[in-house]
């Protein structure tokens, strides 16, 4: 499975879910890495505040931050190379970098009016 790399910017705990004021972006987000891990995604995330090795030790990493600065972040890396910065990944975004079967959230409907006569 491919290995999909998400370089938060730097946040107050791992997840940035955490504090008086959470971001229900960071909210969502979270829930869909957890979901995607639970499916066999391989999802690692990095956040400055607590590992800033990582970002420097990263060559694609750290010549992002060199040209864009931390205000660019998120960064994420699929299979090593960069797939999106500047904001989190959907749901489908992530199930599809990680060859995964997302399943609906609601349900189909076939034709104009939810499957009853118009």
């Amino acid at each position: 499975m491919t290995a999909i790399e998400i370089y938060d910017p730097a946040l107050c705990c791992s997840t940035g879910v955490c504090g008086t004021e959470v971001d229900q972006a960071l909210v969502s987000f979270a829930a869909d890495v957890d979901w995607a891990k639970q499916n066999g995604a391989r999802i690692e995330r990095f956040n400055l505040a607590q590992q800033p090795l990582a970002f420097a030790e990263n060559a694609i990493v750290k010549a992002f931050l060199e040209r864009s600065g931390q205000e660019a972040l998120p960064l994420v890396l699929v299979a090593g190379e960069v797939a999106l910065a500047g904001r989190y990944p959907s749901r489908s975004e992530l199930a599809r970098w990680a060859g995964l079967v997302e399943t609906a959230t609601e349900p189909k409907h076939s034709g104009c009016c939810g499957g009853g006569s118009c």
